[in-house]
């Protein structure tokens, strides 16, 4: 049965596995949530949500910071320990003062909580062999 399970044409790595996750969760948060926000930034600064009490503008600004610096900053596999820390830091502020904690219902906090996880372990687990960490000789697991 074990044999089955394993695949031969993939190398069985955890370098691998990390690249995956940081150009999945990076490319996503990049493409569906900061590249939008960095573009209309005029247009949805008025509106942007306000959690920290530090006003909308500001606001939007560290998201765009997390969401589109952060997540390219993934991506290459750059400083992502400190990319995942504040991605993970911008998902856990999202998931519990905008979406109330809510798993299900309404304004589902879901998307955020999922995010959470892989900012976490991407911060748990380096960059991987596959990054520029890697390529420079930084810690990456």
């Amino acid at each position: 049965m074990m044999k089955f399970l394993q695949l031969g044409f993939l190398p069985s790595s955890s370098g691998l596995a990390l690249c995956i996750l940081r150009l999945w969760l990076g490319l996503s948060m990049f493409l569906i949530h900061g590249w939008g926000k960095l573009a209309g930034f005029s247009e949805t600064a008025a509106h942007f949500p306000d959690p920290l009490g530090i006003g909308s503008h500001a606001s939007l600004g560290l998201a765009v910071l997390a969401e589109a610096l952060c997540s390219a900053l993934l991506v290459l596999g750059l400083f992502t320990r400190l990319a995942a820390l504040v991605l993970a830091i911008e998902m856990a502020v999202a998931f519990t003062l905008i979406h109330g904690h809510a798993l299900s219902g309404a304004h589902t906090g879901e998307v955020a909580f999922i995010y959470l996880a892989g900012f976490v372990a991407l911060l748990i687990g380096g960059a991987g062999c596959c990054s520029l960490d890697g390529k420079m000789g930084r810690m990456t697991t």
